[in-house]
């Protein structure tokens, strides 16, 4: 069926590529449609409860159309009804485990923007602190890898990729020394950083609107990078 999946998308939105990571990673075709969260367009706005990317637009078999939001549902969708590779643990505990740190990386991304929009110095310390000792605790949950869960790349790899692909971005300004003691997030950060799937979740010219979006707000990291 042609346009089965279309994710809705924006270019720079964290949330949006865990989706398309695990579309990817299941070799499942779709269709992105990018919108400008500053002009939301009215069909939008109709279809979107929260007025938030990503939604995933799902055609069925009668012609109707279903949609879907919030990034972990979509996740679950795809995990639930796309062929293999399982990006899940088979062991309900260790998938509830594994959900959990999806949530832990959604908090993440809470201090991250924080730390990018900020003019503020004392908050951006604040939220460079509380990003690296959320890292902590993500270090003492790594194995040995290379992916969270081992051998496997899982939806917690989806969630945390597009997180270091921020650092990605920012490490060509200043060292925030979130990874400092963390040699296993580290390892982690490269294997995710290899990945095609991940590489293929954002366009060519993600980091050049990054750093714009940075300017716009005139971001307070973009002081400490002077």
């Amino acid at each position: 069926m042609p346009d089965r999946l279309i994710l809705v998308s924006h270019d720079l939105c964290p949330y949006v590529q865990r989706a398309a990571i695990a579309l990817l990673e299941k070799d499942v075709p779709f269709r992105r449609v990018t919108i400008d969260l500053s002009a939301k367009p009215d069909w939008f706005r109709a279809i979107s409860p929260l007025g938030k990317v990503p939604l995933l637009r799902v055609r069925q078999s009668d012609g109707g159309e279903a949609v879907l939001f919030e990034s972990n549902v979509i996740c679950e969708y795809i995990e639930e009804t796309e062929a293999e590779p399982k990006l899940h643990p088979a062991d309900p505990l260790e998938r509830a485990r594994h959900r959990a740190w999806m949530e832990f990386g959604s908090a993440i991304l809470s201090d991250l923007y924080g730390l990018e929009t900020t003019q503020d110095a004392t908050v951006f310390e604040s939220k460079r602190a509380a990003i690296a000792a959320k890292f902590a605790r993500v270090e003492a949950a790594l194995g040995k890898g290379p992916f969270f869960a081992g051998e496997r790349f899982s939806l917690v790899d989806a969630v945390f990729a597009p997180i270091f692909r921020y650092f990605d971005v920012f490490d060509t300004l200043t060292d925030l020394a979130i990874f400092a003691g963390t040699p296993k997030v580290r390892a982690w950060r490269s294997a995710l950083h290899a990945r095609p799937s991940v590489q293929a979740a954002v366009g060519p010219d993600y980091a050049t609107l990054l750093l714009a979006f940075l300017q716009r707000h005139d971001a307070h990291l973009l002081s400490v990078a002077a």
